[in-house]
């Protein structure tokens, strides 16, 4: 790992998981000088100090908000607090005009709360590197939701991935490894021709109709809305479908209860299945990320924009 100094950081957390227990130390190794917000109930746990809210924000050049960002309202994810958190719109008297603030994914309440004031926001969950380590742990949490939710081994069974990006990726591979039969639903036709390269059935979305009848478990990885009620419709009544998309995900949950279907919203799952081995994964990155951004490198990572 390349050594890289933070000794001029003042990092602030506001809220989020486990997962911050994790990636902390690999901060303040780099000399960063760390505060967080919304951990009451982890104060043992946590090897940083806790603030009140508006504290932080005045105190530090550098926030960093929970994987799935804030809600539409501006609330904040916060594991360890039983307060809840808001990023409102007059935080932004309070901090500093260049603060630079790293989110997993931004809505447009965060983007424009940035934009507004002046904040350079940095979206991380599509940076390649951060992408693909964090889809280890994605996919043995659809895996481990996928054996609790079905009465079948993953052995043996008919599994289908949509969507063959940097979790479907990993996804398929970890099915086949498990010795399922899998089929991989893409746009593209380099992505078919890789699926097909990698000994899966590759089915294309437009044709998928014709296939998902012979599912019994469906791994949904595509960040749009996939199985429509028309789809839902076609599948098996004791088909299992886990959905680990951004939320709201890519399935349409309405119609799958009315139908009957089994199926399960699972956002964040490195968080909540794997918090230590994602926390440092993060914290291998998250050193490089913020020089990178702080001192005006790579702008291509940067959603303020």
């Amino acid at each position: 790992m390349i050594n890289i100094e933070l000794n001029d950081c003042r990092i602030g957390l506001l809220g989020g998981d486990a997962r911050n227990l994790f990636y902390i130390p690999a901060l303040q190794q780099a000399g960063a000088t760390v505060r967080a917000v919304g951990f009451e109930k982890a104060v043992g746990l946590l090897p940083c100090e806790v603030m009140e809210f508006n504290e932080v924000l005045s105190w530090a050049n550098v926030l960093i908000l929970p994987m799935g960002g804030t809600g539409p309202d501006g609330s904040i994810s916060a594991q360890f607090s039983d307060q809840p958190l808001f990023l409102a719109r007059e935080h932004g008297c309070v901090t500093r005009p260049d603060l630079l603030v790293l989110t997993g994914v931004a809505r447009p309440y965060l983007k424009d709360l940035a934009q507004k004031n002046g904040w350079r926001l940095v979206e991380i969950a599509d940076i390649d590197d951060l992408a693909i380590l964090n889809s280890i742990p994605s996919a043995e949490g659809a895996l481990q939701m996928a054996m609790e939710a079905s009465d079948i081994t993953i052995h043996h069974s008919n599994s289908f991935v949509l969507g063959f990006g940097r979790c479907g990726t990993t996804l398929a591979r970890s099915l086949a490894g498990l010795g399922a039969s899998v089929t991989v639903a893409a746009r593209k036709p380099a992505d078919l021709a890789r699926i097909w390269e990698s000994g899966y059935t590759a089915v294309p979305f437009t044709e998928l109709a014709y296939h998902v009848p012979k599912a019994d478990l469906i791994f949904n990885t595509a960040p749009a809305l996939i199985l429509t009620e028309s789809l839902l419709q076609l599948t098996r009544p004791d088909v299992v479908i886990i959905d680990i998309a951004s939320a709201p995900g890519g399935v349409d949950f309405g119609a799958a209860e009315r139908l009957g279907r089994k199926a399960i919203l699972a956002p964040s799952l490195p968080g909540r299945v794997a918090p230590r081995s994602a926390g440092q994964m993060l914290g291998r990155l998250l050193p490089r990320i913020i020089k990178e951004n702080l001192t005006g490198g790579k702008k291509d990572h940067e959603s303020s924009r």
